[in-house]
């Protein structure tokens, strides 16, 4: 005789597999009291999304409160100071207090031609040197992600040591092998009947040099550029390779516009690089400005007046100066970027 089936209860919990459409009770717990009654009591109700998050937000908080309190004390902190002292007097080692003078340091500001000299300077060497900047690592990333290149990862070692090595150190060595008198590269030269010129004491040359100094270290952007060139799907190349395009045109209409926002990333990190000039002119002759002024950048004048000539007040009018053309020049870059930037997954 066969047994008759049970059937399950919607919306109870005897059958709670029972096509998704049954729902388990909640189970409950029976507390006696002391006089021996049955208490039933309801079960704790699970935290509700809205108390997690806030409860992880609190613990968050704690894990990068040691940065913000970093950026607060040593980042934040001399701003603020310094944006007060740009409206003051006051002299870095004579002891008193700074004296407030309103605009007066803005005011020498805009009519200091040593300050229109000095940013002519900076703009006139970076529109030199940031093409170089850009394109040779963009071209060496081109030639050491080719197919046809054998030991690929040893040339791209080779090519990225430069960049570890400490800056000072690197400036020192190159200014010996272009050492006018006694340097290596003009000895090369005059075997093969060249004269070279005194690079770091001339007009013309100067910023040359100054580039060439620059490329020692473009290891990093050309890693950047290799790992977005490897990026790039393959069946677009093949794609264009049935259509009967060039390497160059591969490179040209696949490559580039897929590459853009790493252009675009380094692009406002060598301007970024560009406002803060300082170490490499200051390491060949200590900040002079030979010859006849072409290496006296805008941060290397800040330096001077700061640190040198310890008008605290007017060094710091000379920052915040920068700060605003750096914030504003860097916006336009990034207004430009919706014209020649393209995003994978932009609209």
């Amino acid at each position: 005789m066969r047994k008759p089936i049970r059937k399950a209860k919607i919306g109870t919990g005897d059958n709670p597999g029972a096509g998704g459409a049954v729902h388990a009770e909640p189970k409950v717990r029976e507390l006696k009291n002391k006089g021996g009654a049955v208490e039933v009591a309801a079960p704790p109700s699970p935290p509700t999304p809205g108390r997690l998050a806030k409860k992880r937000g609190r613990t968050g908080i704690w894990y990068v409160m040691p940065w913000i309190l970093g950026f607060l004390l040593f980042t934040a902190l001399p701003m603020f100071a310094s944006l007060y002292f740009s409206f003051t007097d006051y002299n870095l080692v004579s002891g008193e207090p700074p004296v407030w003078n309103s605009f007066d340091n803005w005011s020498k500001l805009f009519s200091d031609p040593t300050v229109r000299s000095s940013a002519w300077t900076t703009i006139v060497f970076g529109l030199f040197s940031l093409p170089f900047s850009l394109f040779v690592p963009l071209g060496l990333a081109f030639l050491l992600t080719s197919d046809k290149l054998r030991a690929r990862s040893t040339f791209r070692m080779l090519f990225y040591l430069p960049s570890v090595v400490p800056l000072v150190a690197a400036v020192l060595l190159i200014h010996g092998v272009m050492n006018g008198q006694t340097g290596w590269l003009n000895k090369i030269l005059s075997v093969v009947g060249i004269n070279g010129p005194n690079w770091f004491q001339s007009e013309i040359w100067i910023y040359p040099a100054l580039t060439f100094i620059g490329l020692w270290g473009v290891g990093n952007a050309m890693i950047i550029f290799i790992a977005s060139m490897n990026a790039v799907p393959g069946s677009l190349y093949d794609a264009a390779t049935i259509d009967g395009a060039s390497q160059g045109q591969m490179f040209r209409h696949v490559t580039l516009p897929l590459i853009s926002p790493v252009i675009f990333y380094n692009l406002v990190i060598a301007l970024i690089g560009l406002f803060n000039y300082f170490l490499v002119p200051f390491v060949l002759n200590g900040g002079s400005g030979e010859p006849n002024g072409k290496t006296l950048f805008y941060p290397i004048y800040f330096f001077r007046n700061g640190f040198r000539l310890f008008d605290m007040g007017y060094a710091a009018t000379l920052a915040w100066a920068l700060f605003v053309v750096a914030i504003f020049i860097t916006g336009l870059v990034f207004w430009s970027a919706k014209y020649w930037v393209h995003y994978e997954f932009s609209e």
